[in-house]
């Protein structure tokens, strides 16, 4: 494959990518509100994929509620794609009776692959400390703290206040 090649795939994945929300989102529940629109969607997952790689997050429904029923404080991220969307419906309350942030995303393929895991996830709970102090670089640590408070302050303005 030669750099022409090359460069014509790529164009073509970011041009996909650009309908690609619009025809993911044409798949989320009713009951996925509030959605993230495409520029928050591309934060959640970019704060998703940090989050993951310093071991600051849950994945699943069955983690994320028994962290949340522990009183772990993050962001909660649901994928509105869902089906049946019983699966999830619960944690939207969970959240809201522990005062967490939560959002939908369209996809649970891109929020799996986000959270560098090769399956897709309905759901996650990104943390805003790492779990048993393993801390690292501090660089690294003060990028991923600037990202999660400019996340939560866009989820906050999106979301209804509880």
């Amino acid at each position: 494959m030669g750099k022409s090649e090359k460069k014509a795939d790529t164009e073509t994945e970011k041009s996909e990518q650009g309908g690609d929300y619009e025809s993911k989102k044409k798949f989320c529940s009713v009951i996925a509100k509030p959605l993230a629109d495409e520029k928050l969607c591309k934060k959640v997952y970019k704060l998703a994929k940090k989050a993951s790689k310093r071991k600051q997050i849950r994945r699943g429904v069955k983690e994320v509620v028994k962290a949340l029923r522990k009183n772990t404080k993050g962001i909660c991220i649901l994928a509105g794609d869902i089906s049946p969307i019983d699966v999830l419906t619960h944690i939207p309350i969970v959240c809201e009776d522990h005062k967490i942030q939560y959002i939908y995303v369209p996809s649970k393929e891109d929020l799996g692959a986000a959270a560098l895991s090769k399956r897709p996830t309905s759901c996650l709970l990104v943390l805003p400390k790492p779990i048993k102090g393993g801390e690292g670089d501090e660089a690294e640590a003060k990028e991923f703290a600037e990202a999660y408070t400019e996340v939560e302050k866009k989820i906050k303005a999106a979301q209804i206040v509880f």
